[in-house]
């Protein structure tokens, strides 16, 4: 299906705009210094229908705080973009509380926000470290997580193929569960039971792709997040040596598997997803291991936004000795990329050694056995604080978390990280609930970097006169 061609909003793009000037070339290796910290508390609830009635307690600390009455945890932090204002971000949760089966009533929604960064301003700390809602579309500041702060996902058309929970009369099509809530029914809201989104990017007509788990599928939206066309099974082209079989990759959750066996782990999908600079190409990384293919690699396909179809063209890449899933993904320009990549193990684990790092990863340069070249970047266990914008009473910043999701490239020389919380779970650094933490990350050398949609001006004037016409 073709959808209606459209442009984004000059204020959605505005950190797009100011990048496509910055077309740098640069170099390579680069240590880690924290130069602006933020956090927002754990237990921050948006407006909306109750959600985590399905979810059951928390860990330690964060035990009984679901279900939570007429509103959603904003949480699960799993993908950020640029946001309406030069200080904002979008930020995309994930599918809520961890599973299918625990997550029905929770909705997929993008939210906009704004941290205040704690810096050093040469004479002491500024900022307060806190994180404000502000306006979806303006990015002005709000009293709280209301309806101007956020869009939510959703199927009014009839786009996707499968039953979701808004069809239903109850969450999970069981009448012994409570009834769906009329609002999700009226506007068929996705939920987290329909689809666990785990990565998000802007194309350059304004549309948003996400990228998710339970397929692992490819969801196109428009920027209101309305879904404009059917989802995208990913094809089983599968990389030199493997023997994986099928024609798709497909995890258990999948709705088509019809009692096929699946080649995909649960909850394994597109965890990290890139756009090229041109914004005409994505580039999707599994967080698992396809069944036949070497073990500890991972897929990267390249994906044609114009076709709306995969190229066929797969890359692998090769976890660390201790690496056991990615994070994210983004690029650094045509062929180079940033990728989290971690370990289970946090700061309140009895046993192992928290491993979180960032890596840059270069498609034309392949090892003997196929794996893209990797490169260290940071170590996000390490990573220098002068002047302690924690406040935790060191100079070395960690960074213990279970899931660190998230990855923006600022300038040329700083990134942005952050973690998913894993809402009502907790452990990173203790057993009180998990906060969602922002760090600005200064590199010691330039990245050669190519900020998104840049050399596109002339496409788009012309796409802008064909529909003049």
């Amino acid at each position: 299906m073709q959808s209606k061609k459209s442009h984004p909003q000059p204020t959605a793009l505005r950190a797009l705009a100011v990048a496509a000037s910055l077309c740098i070339a640069a170099s390579a290796h680069a240590a880690g210094t924290l130069v602006g910290w933020a956090s927002l508390p754990a237990n921050t609830v948006a407006q909306g229908p109750t959600t985590g009635q399905f979810g059951g307690t928390g860990f330690g600390a964060n035990s009984n705080l679901l279900p939570i009455l007429n509103g959603q945890s904003v949480q699960g932090f799993s993908a950020v973009l640029p946001g309406p204002t030069p200080q904002s971000f979008y930020v995309m949760p994930d599918n809520g509380f961890g599973s299918q089966s625990n997550s029905a009533d929770a909705l997929l929604r993008v939210y906009a926000m704004q941290p205040d960064f704690k810096t050093w301003n040469g004479r002491g700390i500024s900022g307060s470290g806190t994180v404000a809602p502000v306006s979806f579309k303006h990015g002005k500041k709000q009293p709280a997580f209301n309806s101007d702060t956020f869009i939510g996902l959703r199927d009014p058309d009839r786009k996707l193929g499968f039953t979701i929970q808004a069809d239903y009369a109850n969450y999970y099509d069981n009448p012994a569960n409570p009834a769906v809530d009329p609002s999700i029914r009226s506007a068929r809201l996705l939920t987290g039971a329909d689809f666990d989104i785990e990565s998000m990017r802007m194309d350059r007509r304004g549309n948003l792709w996400f990228g998710e788990e339970f397929g692992p599928f490819l969801i196109k939206t428009d920027r209101t997040g309305k879904v404009l066309r059917a989802e995208i099974p990913l094809p089983n082209y599968a990389p030199t040596g493997s023997t994986s079989t099928g024609a798709l990759v497909q995890a258990p959750q999948n709705p088509y598997l019809n009692g096929a066996t699946a080649n995909l782990g649960t909850s394994r999908g597109f965890e990290g997803m890139a756009i090229n600079p041109k914004g005409d190409r994505l580039y999707t990384l599994l967080e698992g291991t396809v069944t036949g293919d070497a073990t500890k690699t991972l897929r990267i396909n390249e994906f044609s936004i114009d076709a709306e179809a995969y190229t066929g063209r797969v890359w692998t890449y090769k976890l660390d000795t201790e690496g056991t899933n990615i994070g994210d993904m983004t690029a650094v320009n045509d062929h180079e990329f940033l990728v989290l990549e971690r370990n289970g193990v946090t700061g309140t684990s009895t046993s192992g050694t928290p491993f979180k790092k960032v890596f840059k990863i270069d498609l034309n340069k392949t090892d003997a056995d196929g794996n893209v070249e990797k490169t260290e970047l940071v170590d996000l266990m390490n990573v220098a604080d002068p002047h302690d914008l924690n406040g935790d009473g060191s100079t070395t910043f960690t960074f213990p978390y279970v899931t660190i999701e998230d990855i923006l490239i600022l300038d040329e020389h700083t990134i942005l990280v952050m973690n998913d919380n894993n809402y009502p779970g907790g452990g990173g650094r203790s057993a009180a609930p998990d906060i969602n933490e922002f760090l600005k990350i200064k590199l010691s050398t330039r990245l050669a970097w190519v900020p998104p949609h840049c050399s596109t001006d002339r496409e788009n004037e012309g796409e802008r006169d064909a529909n003049r016409r």
